[in-house]
């Protein structure tokens, strides 16, 4: 399994970032896939879900409205378009993926569970 996340940046306030999700490895239209952030000295923190399998998505309060989560069964790759950014948006993002369970079980996941990625850095400047 492998998970490889891209698309991180320095940004202005307000301004938008698409981070890629790129995996391969295991059963992708059978897979939840989520998205966490963690900035220094805070949490570590689930933002995001796709289940590729019921097509639904997940959202945390703190992103619902300015990022979507989408996926491309074809190139087996899940992205987050990240609109209207703020400063408090700054952390290292990283991608984990799970087969067989809903985006409730990923977006709170342990660090030990399922497969992760090495992160992409999202620097948001006021």
């Amino acid at each position: 399994v492998q998970l490889v996340e891209s698309g991180g940046g320095s940004v202005q306030a307000g301004g938008s970032l698409r981070l890629s999700c790129a995996t391969s490895g295991f059963q992708f239209d059978d897979s939840a896939i989520g998205w966490f952030r963690q900035a220094p000295g805070k949490e570590r923190e689930g933002i995001s879900c796709i289940d590729n399998y019921e097509r639904s998505t997940k959202y945390a309060d703190s992103v619902k409205g300015r990022f979507t989560i989408s996926s491309s069964v074809a190139k087996s790759t899940v992205y987050l378009q990240m609109n209207n950014l703020k400063p408090d948006d700054t952390a290292v993002y990283y991608c984990v993926a799970e087969t067989g369970v809903s985006c409730a079980v990923v977006i709170t996941a342990p660090p030990s569970f399922g497969s992760w990625g090495q992160g992409t850095q999202v620097t948001v400047s006021s």
